[in-house]
């Protein structure tokens, strides 16, 4: 049972300018999935700008890829993670964030 980094989200801030300037300053593009999210391309890895309701952190979120989900949750939980957002569905699947020992938060997703 693995997890593997597979995601990373950044505040979006005012989604507009801040989509403008990675497009500006290293050629990424953008797909909208509404007001308050975009997903990046061309950028090397998989990720998304979060702005409004939709940002969860004000630092850079790591998302992990889980097959099982719950499975991996419980992991979390018993290695002494702290869930910080319970499971919750999106857009594609279902997700939770938790805080390793060292304070760092993360996110773990499965469909």
């Amino acid at each position: 049972m693995s997890a593997r980094i597979d995601y990373v989200e950044l505040p979006g801030g005012d989604l507009p300018a801040t989509k403008d300037f990675y497009t500006s300053a290293f050629g990424w593009s953008f797909v909208d999935y509404g007001p308050t999210y975009a997903g990046f391309a061309d950028a090397g890895l998989d990720g998304g700008l979060a702005a409004g309701e939709a940002a969860v952190t004000t630092v850079p979120l790591v998302i992990l890829r889980a097959d099982a989900l719950d499975a991996a949750r419980a992991r979390v939980e018993a290695a002494g993670g702290e869930i910080t957002a319970p499971t919750y569905a999106f857009p594609g699947g279902r997700r939770f964030q938790f805080r390793d020992p060292a304070g760092n938060e993360l996110a773990v997703w499965g469909e």
